[in-house]
């Protein structure tokens, strides 16, 4: 089990080495010790590996993320998970703003609460907070689930795409074009089914949630409106 400690080692040193890692590696588990808040710790990592940061980190964290796992054991700063494409990203602390921003897939968890800009334009990633998060969250969303246990800031999903938003808590405001929408039973089952991969299966009740989603009318074009453009 390699473990790096960056008071001793350089970023650039740990991040050669993950991203130098094969789907056939024996190296699977990292720890890195005295991350100390540095930016882009884990990036670019595209192995199917855990790596166990001891403490706080900076900027993008784990963007670009593919197949790993990556566990903060304390908050991230701005974009963690950014653009990431697969595998999990749990911060055990709070995130940031634009916490996933533009992730394509994989599943990021965040224990505490999000900053502004949570899962701005999403496109496939999900997203489970279980605190609140700020304004502008899913900003231009386009695939990808958000859930949320507590609260959420105004302007929620504006300019909303095809991603689905789970909210628990009070929302402060809705953006441009998006609208509450019905929970069904799939809709029911897919969020029972996040919370269940988030750890808090039993813990979290469904039907305490109410689902969010685009109108549909913002992002077509109608020929009667044509004046307005």
């Amino acid at each position: 089990m390699p473990v790096v400690d960056l008071a001793k080692s350089s970023l650039r040193e740990l991040n050669a080495a993950l991203q130098q890692l094969g789907p056939t590696t024996n190296e699977t588990d990292w720890t890195v010790l005295n991350p100390s808040g540095e930016h882009a710790i884990a990036a670019g990592v595209d192995a199917p590996v855990t790596v166990t940061i001891a403490g706080p980190v900076g900027y993008f964290c784990g963007g670009m993320n593919k197949q790993a796992t990556l566990v903060v054991e304390g908050s991230a700063g701005q974009g963690v998970g950014e653009n990431m494409m697969s595998g999990l990203i749990h911060v055990k602390g709070d995130a940031s703003q634009s916490a996933g921003a533009t992730g394509r897939g994989g599943l990021l968890i965040v224990e505490g609460n999000a900053s502004a800009r949570c899962g701005i334009s999403m496109k496939g990633i999900d997203i489970v907070v279980k605190g609140g998060i700020g304004h502008l969250s899913a900003f231009m969303g386009q695939s990808g689930r958000l859930v949320v246990f507590g609260e959420a800031g105004e302007a929620l999903g504006d300019s909303l795409y095809e991603a689905r938003l789970y909210v628990r808590g009070p929302v402060a405001g809705l953006g441009a074009d998006c609208i509450e929408k019905e929970m069904r039973d799939e809709h029911r089952q897919e969020l029972f089914d996040l919370i269940k991969a988030a750890g808090e299966a039993g813990k979290v009740d469904v039907g305490e949630f109410r689902r969010y989603g685009s109108a549909r009318k913002l992002y077509n074009f109608n020929i009667d409106n044509v004046d307005a453009y």
